[in-house]
């Protein structure tokens, strides 16, 4: 593990974080000499909006709203969609929601005027241009999409999880604004939470690591570990909701640069299969993961305990392993099920799961142990 090994960053142009920024938006779109704008977000939060709205619309700027993305989107989604923008062709587009909202709002900016079709740039780097300007804001604490080049659908074609990866699904701004957690459910902010600490924790113990994005992923583990249970058991806590936030934030600039590993990698099954929430998923498998990463990379496990504000123990592995143990309080305490199987999953889908699971190299490569078949069966009977 070489934590000084070259790396590329890509950060937004502008990112604004605080408590009541997402009504500074419509003096960003003045800024763009905006005309047009589509708005991606989701129905609860529509009200919440409406001061914005009233603002973009007092400069005469067009606004189309759209909020059918409900759930992970489907690549059929994106073609549904495209085809009611198109026609709107809108100057810039504006993304308010979780990551799924998130993510299709990025992929929409980079089609638009694009004459690649979809198919073309799903991988690494194979998108070439975006002609439009794209905003994005989370309503969610957890999936780190605003600040990544990272966009995730499934395809409708195979039932798989395909990740689209490029610079420019990065945006242009980001208004990271904690308010709107708070009318996030526990259920949903509990789930997001624990993917952005597991975005943190898998970019730190990384075989990939790297001392830049180190610090962004050890300060959010902080972050998150420290103030994710008040979050989930008093939304109404704002100090609680901009810590947790802050900290999704910082996960999700690791998600470039280093990424993510075993644990997403093996969570994709259960999304594409059950159709279970992406954070929800990550949840169910972080400790298993953890456990079975721990012989492999025990200094980086036993910083991650530190992090997570365990008590220090002068035996790594011992170290390494409370925080594996901690993990599974902070689960537990956010009322996160704790197995496979109080969520539906069949036991006999486990041999189909592994397998698709091993299909996700782009993250497996960076797992600090290999994980092959007979591995990632034996994590899916464990977290069974």
């Amino acid at each position: 593990m070489n934590t000084l090994q070259n790396v590329s960053i890509y950060f937004p142009n502008k990112l604004v974080f605080g408590s009541g920024v997402i009504n500074q938006i419509a003096d960003e779109l003045s800024g763009y000499n905006a005309q047009k704008v589509l708005l991606v977000t989701i129905e609860p939060i529509l009200k919440a909006l409406e001061p914005l709205l009233a603002d973009i619309k007092a400069r005469q700027i067009e606004v189309q709203i759209d909020t059918s993305i409900v759930q992970e989107p489907t690549f059929e989604d994106f073609f549904t969609l495209m085809k009611k923008v198109e026609p709107f062709n809108p100057d810039v587009v504006l993304g308010i929601g979780g990551g799924s909202v998130l993510d299709i709002a990025k992929l929409v900016a980079a089609q638009l005027d694009n004459p690649q079709e979809l198919r073309e740039y799903v991988g690494i780097g194979l998108l070439k241009q975006r002609a439009k300007k794209l905003i994005c804001a989370p309503a969610t604490a957890g999936t780190g999409s605003e600040v990544s080049p990272n966009a995730i659908l499934v395809d409708n074609l195979d039932n798989q999880k395909k990740g689209i990866i490029s610079p420019y699904l990065v945006p242009d701004a980001v208004y990271a604004d904690p308010l709107l957690t708070v009318s996030v459910p526990a259920g949903i902010t509990a789930a997001t939470g624990l993917d952005a600490l597991t975005h943190c924790l898998e970019a730190y113990t990384n075989k990939f690591a790297n001392l830049f994005i180190d610090m962004y992923a050890y300060e959010g583990m902080k972050l998150i570990g420290a103030h994710i249970v008040e979050a989930v058991q008093n939304g109404s806590n704002e100090h609680a909701r901009v810590q947790v936030a802050m900290g999704s934030l910082l996960g999700g600039f690791c998600l470039g640069p280093v990424n993510t590993a075993g644990v997403h990698a093996l969570s994709y099954p259960l999304g594409s299969l059950y159709h279970l929430p992406h954070g929800l998923s990550n949840a169910l498998l972080l400790p298993f993961v953890m456990e079975y990463n721990l012989v492999a990379a025990p200094e980086r496990y036993a910083k991650v305990a530190e992090a997570l504000g365990c008590e220090p123990i002068s035996d790594t592995l011992e170290m390494a392993k409370s925080g594996v143990a901690k993990v599974r309080e902070l689960i537990k305490a956010c009322g996160i099920p704790a197995t496979l199987r109080e969520v539906g999953v069949a036991r006999e889908e486990i041999s189909q799961m592994a397998k698709d699971a091993l299909k996700i190299q782009r993250l497996l490569k960076n797992n600090p142990r290999l994980i092959e078949e007979t591995d990632a069966i034996q994590i899916f009977e464990a977290a069974f």
